[in-house]
Order: C-alpha cells, then structure tokens, then sequence
C-alpha cells in the first residue's frame, strides 16, 4: 500500500505511515467501505418512495413543480394542448380507418356481413377525439377556476405580508399600569397586622 499523504510504500499491516505517521487504517476502511462517515440511505432510494402515503406523494411533487416552475397556468396550457392533440390524433384515425376500410370493402373480397362491419370500424377513433375533448373542456373550464382560486390564495396572502407588521413586539407603555398603594410586602404586613389586633 502507498502512503496517500507521502507517497511511500508501506506494508499493508502497519497502522500508521513509517514516514510521515498519516493513519493508514482509516485509509484502508475508505477504500473498502467508500465513505467510512457515511452510510446508505434507504431514503434517497426507489425503495422509500413506494412506502409513501399518497398526501406525500401529492406534496413532493407540488414542491417539484413550484421549484421547477410549473404553476397552475402553466398545467391548464399542458392540458388544452394535450386535448387538441388528443382531438386530432383521433380525427387522424377515423380518417385513416374510414379509407382504409372503404379501400378493403371496395376490393370486392369481402363477404356482405363483413363488409358492414368494416364500414364502421372508422368510428373507433371516436375514443381519442372524445378523450381530447373532455381534456379542452378541463383545461379551459375546471383548470381556468383552479387558477382563479390559487390567484386569489396568493393575493390574500400577499395582502396580509404587505399589512403585517413586523413580527417584534411593542415597546412596553408605563402609563398604563395602576399605580400601585403599597409594596406586596407592605399590604400583607398591614393585613397581618390588623388581623393581630382583632
């Protein structure tokens, strides 16, 4: 083994450098153990994240969202956009179906029943066009009064920062104590005094 700290050799039963004393144990458990200070953590693993509840789940990936960006606007435009694409993909495919089909019935190889059912099959595309209209709907109706909300939740918010005063408190007013009659001491000397002569 070499020294990390000279450079010289060193036989690999000695604790400490020959040269300069460096601990050579600590360097051997570096070596095999990667980082002798540090162990693994499970936490930062696929593992943990399986075992999370799902408010937590929710939470870690709004916190990933705020810190990437991503606002509620932001998600409302990801999801019109999706619809549209959603939407023409499937006016794609009923296209692509209906011609495809028309071309297969218009062969003349296929038997009458058959040839009626692939009549229709171009309806199939309905599923994306409908699944890209229920996301536009979303995006621009249901998303659109979430982002009011959260707007509005910032504003108050920023209404209350702007009108809080700072935390501290107020510098005590001596005027608005009673003036006391007597010491603590002096009143209970009386009591007890005239509690004597009775």
């Amino acid at each position: 083994m070499f020294c990390p700290q000279c450079g010289s050799q060193q036989n690999d039963d000695l604790r400490f450098c020959k040269n300069c004393g460096a601990n050579l144990l600590i360097v051997r458990q570096a070596i095999s153990t990667g980082n002798p200070g540090e162990g693994f953590d499970w936490g930062k693993t696929w593992v943990a994240e399986m075992f999370l509840s799902e408010g937590e789940k929710r939470r870690r990936k709004e916190e990933l969202d705020r810190l990437r960006g991503i606002t509620p606007e932001i998600m409302r435009y990801r999801e019109i956009k999706a619809g549209v694409i959603a939407g023409c993909v499937g006016i794609g495919v009923m296209t692509l179906l209906y011609f495809l089909m028309q071309g297969i019935v218009l062969s003349g190889n296929v038997p009458p029943g058959d040839a009626e059912i692939l009549r229709r099959i171009w309806i199939a595309g309905i599923i994306p066009v409908m699944v890209g209209v229920a996301l536009i709907i979303n995006g621009t109706i249901v998303s659109r009064k979430l982002v009011e909300i959260q707007k509005g939740s910032e504003a108050s918010q920023n209404a209350l920062d702007q009108n809080a005063e700072p935390r501290a408190l107020k510098a005590a007013d001596t005027t608005q104590f009673i003036p006391a009659q007597g010491s603590v001491t002096e009143e209970e000397t009386q009591h007890l005094y005239s509690s004597r002569r009775t």
